[in-house]
């Protein structure tokens, strides 16, 4: 006899009869025993409640089924919960050097535009593109020119920016993150 033999689906679904299983017990309830229970009742009334009862074991047996196999050992529930607390720390950790990089460039970007390296245009459209969200072409745009001459504006004021940070590398060594390339995107598909 199988695992599948002992549950409750295929005791009842195997028995000529209905089957309740207790915990102290089985009790079969047969043709015989239904009709002299009701005497109303005919065969087919029972056959119908025989098929009601195999189906209700049967979601029963399938419900079993499908959540057992998600039934975890506390062991490895709590395995489970110190990897994700050591991700949460290292994206933590991450997120905190990410917005330490993020703060240092726009203090950086700032000192640049501060430092009369870049021309008005390439200041204006540096700061649109970087500091207000717009894209190339909401730039181009609003300064009606082709949208190539503010991508030539931006790539050299990012030029004019690099050899910035370079030479404020050798004097602050918290700069070390500028070898890290930002390139320019089209998000034309901002409002």
């Amino acid at each position: 006899m199988n695992n599948y033999r002992n549950t409750d689906y295929a005791l009842n679904k195997h028995s000529k009869g209905i089957v309740y299983k207790f915990a102290d017990g089985i009790i079969e309830t047969t043709l015989t025993d239904y009709l002299r229970e009701n005497p109303e009742k005919t065969e087919q009334d029972f056959n119908r409640f025989k098929e009601l009862s195999d189906e209700i074991y049967y979601q029963q047996d399938r419900h079993q089924n499908r959540t057992s196999r998600l039934d975890v050992s506390i062991y490895c529930l709590k395995q489970a919960d110190y990897i994700s607390m050591l991700h949460l720390a290292a994206d933590a950790q991450r997120k905190n050097e990410r917005s330490r990089a993020q703060e240092q460039a726009l203090i950086a970007a700032k000192r640049l535009l501060d430092s009369r390296k870049l021309t008005d245009t390439q200041k204006h459209r540096f700061y649109l593109y970087f500091f207000e969200g717009l894209s190339t072409r909401q730039i181009a745009l609003q300064d009606e020119v082709h949208q190539r001459a503010v991508w030539d504006s931006l790539r050299w004021a990012i030029k004019k920016l690099k050899k910035y940070f370079k030479s404020q590398l050798s004097e602050n060594p918290e700069y070390s993150y500028v070898n890290q390339s930002y390139p320019i995107t089209d998000n034309s598909s901002q409002p």
